[in-house]
């Protein structure tokens, strides 16, 4: 088993049901995550033993990067093979102050949003915690330290909230000072709009949250985003409305334009309507 499958308090627990001491947990994540170690043997203030055993009972599995597309300026991206011959794709993007990661929560989505490519790949599989994580993982590797991934951000293949629970694990694994370590405003999760999950996601986490919104009627949602049919935009907006979000946070909405579509003067009044009274960004 892929060692990054375990968060802090899980492999405390087997290091415990071992007869180790907890503590060392903290020890190996930060070997794993912050030193970025691909071999126990690295481990070099971890007993030899321990060390062992861990080589006995885990590995730490590696994404192996098929293609890696640079472009000019400066976007690079990546596509992964995971070991069970799926393949998942992952963007470097560099800006003047930021160098963000946007990696893949499932291969393939169901969402059916009818201007993605993503929604064409099928069968859909959920990603788990540890190959979302390996993405990061995996491309720090490949950058040198003064072009360092700074931020992290949940848009690329798949829904992430329809991926909850190891959506989650993997968002500990990225904020806590015993995995990645990196601050949880440089993290966000994009969402085409599963309310329930909105909702738990803020209460859960401490992330950032984005909405993808593209259309501001429900008969062009409907048919560009099939989820508007479970939850319209009323429903959405009322939801947005509601989110536990902290006092210098605001949600950041998606825009996609499409020619003749959704780019009329009339659509951008609708959408300041939409978001009257809530602290929002559009992107």
């Amino acid at each position: 088993m892929d060692i990054k499958e375990f968060n802090k308090d899980e492999l405390e627990t087997w290091l415990t049901e071992q007869g180790q001491k907890p503590f060392r947990a903290r020890q190996i994540l930060k070997w794993l995550y912050q030193k970025q170690v691909d071999t126990f043997e690295d481990m070099s203030d971890v007993s030899v033993a321990l060390r062992q055993m861990l080589a006995q009972n885990f590995a730490i599995q590696r994404l192996r990067c098929t293609q890696q597309t640079p472009a000019t300026d400066g976007t690079e991206k990546y596509l992964f093979t995971l070991a069970d011959g799926r393949r998942i794709e992952s963007v470097f993007i560099p800006s003047e102050k930021r160098r963000t990661l946007c990696v893949s929560s499932q291969a393939g989505c169901a969402m059916g949003c009818q201007f993605c490519a993503t929604a064409q790949v099928r069968p859909v599989r959920d990603l788990t915690a540890g190959e979302m994580v390996s993405q990061i993982w995996e491309v720090q590797q490949r950058r040198p330290p003064q072009d360092a991934i700074t931020n992290v951000v949940f848009m690329g293949m798949g829904e992430p909230l329809a991926n909850y629970e190891q959506l989650v694990k993997a968002l500990a694994i990225l904020t806590q000072a015993w995995g990645f370590d990196f601050a949880p405003r440089r993290v966000t999760v994009s969402t085409v709009g599963l309310v329930p999950a909105m909702q738990r996601l803020l209460q859960d986490t401490n992330v950032n949250l984005t909405v993808s919104l593209t259309a501001t009627t429900d008969t062009l949602r409907d048919e560009l985003m099939p989820i508007n049919r479970r939850y319209p935009l009323a429903v959405l907006f009322e939801a947005c409305r509601t989110l536990p979000i902290a006092p210098r946070k605001r949600i950041t909405f998606a825009y996609t334009m499409f020619d003749g579509v959704n780019d009329r003067d009339a659509d951008a009044r609708r959408l300041v309507a939409l978001l009257h009274g809530l602290r929002a960004k559009i992107n």
